[in-house]
């Protein structure tokens, strides 16, 4: 795989300093106490594993819906990292199920718990359907999850948000913001701790994942040319969870310190640096079709073709941001991390009326997305949703 931090135009790790300076304190946490991950086989789920087993924990439990994802990430784990003395178990489990439910309520419970599931892409909006599942996923086994964590005696808990969530556009930024609501009510009794993201290079699903599964099936590579995104590292995905979650206080949202004058790239920049790094040529098509045919042809020239496009679908956002004018920020007290400083301010009414406004349609049966978007609205009045009638299922 290409070098990665080459890509996203940066030389060095984003939080070396922060984890260096904090490392003592992160181990003696570590060794004395007991772990659970949900959705710990994803790409930042097994980056936050991956983190807490080289520090060798008491216990660590992980649970993910995916088998597979699940077994790469034990050879993974016993490929680089060996073993530890302490408990290490996986479980493929729904959080959301009632299995999950029997599983917490008869077990001895966490110390620390981290919620790393997530529906985190834009295209998931598309149908009524797969939109309730996120409000499932994101908000709802959320809101649950950290009530089972509480009265099974957490010291604190964690999940994971997104910069999509500062000045929503689209439904899974939107959701994450909520999700932040519910949390705001829960932190009263659980101590709680959160992270809005940049996009995790090569992370599974992305598009930079699929560039390398492009080139490894002969097929040509696409990308927008006008959205810009900030990134970060799988490792640095993992020890943002880790300091969040261990060091953070109650209520706070960390965030990396990038720069958007230097750190946002468009998708279309990485991905001429990533073929120039495979050793090839980027060669600029004007239609998917052009881009289609012409693989076999260029390939033999060490020239590789590429269609950059205009975003016009549903959700996107031009750039990113991690916080907004009106929030509070804590920037001193970590050399490359941000953090939004919050009360314990929410809407009980809104909270409620959002639960059971969810629970009625899924009682009735059916619902659209106009009826879940309105909802949004209603949760989020500043809530600018982008739509534009098309959707990224419609690109290559």
């Amino acid at each position: 795989m290409p070098d990665i931090l080459s890509l996203i135009g940066r030389t060095e790790p984003l939080f070396s300093t922060d984890i260096s300076r904090h490392e003592k304190e992160l181990s003696g946490i570590v060794t004395s106490s007991r772990f659970l991950v949900i959705g710990g086989a994803g790409s930042i789920g097994s980056a936050v594993v991956h983190e807490i087993f080289r520090r060798q924990p008491k216990l660590l439990h992980v649970v993910d819906i995916s088998e597979n994802n699940m077994v790469e990430l034990v050879r993974d784990i016993r490929s680089s990292l060996g073993y530890i003395d302490g408990e290490f178990a996986t479980f493929a489990i729904d959080c959301g199920s009632d299995v999950f439910d029997s599983f917490i309520n008869n077990g001895d419970g966490y110390d620390y718990v981290f919620n790393l599931s997530a529906l985190k892409h834009v295209r998931s909006e598309k149908d009524p359907f797969t939109l309730m599942c996120m409000v499932d996923v994101n908000i709802i086994n959320t809101d649950k999850t950290m009530q089972q964590a509480n009265e099974k005696g957490a010291k604190k808990y964690f999940c994971v948000s997104t910069d999509k969530a500062a000045n929503p556009v689209n439904m899974m930024g939107a959701s994450k913001r909520i999700m932040e609501m519910f949390l705001m009510r829960r932190s009263l009794e659980l101590p709680v701790s959160t992270a809005r993201f940049a996009n995790v290079a090569f992370s599974d699903g992305s598009l930079l994942y699929g560039f390398n599964r492009r080139m490894e099936k002969e097929q040509p590579l696409s990308a927008p040319s006008d959205v810009r995104r900030y990134f970060v590292t799988p490792q640095e995905s993992g020890e943002l969870c880790l300091i969040s979650c261990l060091l953070g206080e109650n209520r706070d949202i960390f965030f990396p310190k990038l720069d958007c004058n230097i750190n946002l790239i468009t998708f279309s920049e990485i991905a001429e640096r990533y073929l120039e790094s495979r050793g090839y040529e980027p060669v600029q098509c004007a239609t998917e079709d052009e881009a289609r045919g012409k693989v076999g042809e260029l390939k033999k020239q060490k020239k590789y073709p590429v269609y950059f496009f205009k975003s016009d679908t549903t959700g996107e956002k031009d750039f990113e941001e991690f916080y907004t004018e009106n929030e509070e920020l804590n920037m001193e007290r970590f050399n490359a991390l941000g953090i939004i400083k919050n009360k314990s301010i929410y809407d009980e009414q809104k909270l409620k009326m959002f639960t059971d406004t969810v629970q009625s349609l899924r009682k009735k049966g059916e619902w659209t997305r106009s009826e879940l978007i309105e909802l949004f609205n209603v949760m989020i009045p500043e809530f600018n949703h982008k739509e534009t009638g098309k959707f990224l299922d419609e690109r290559m």
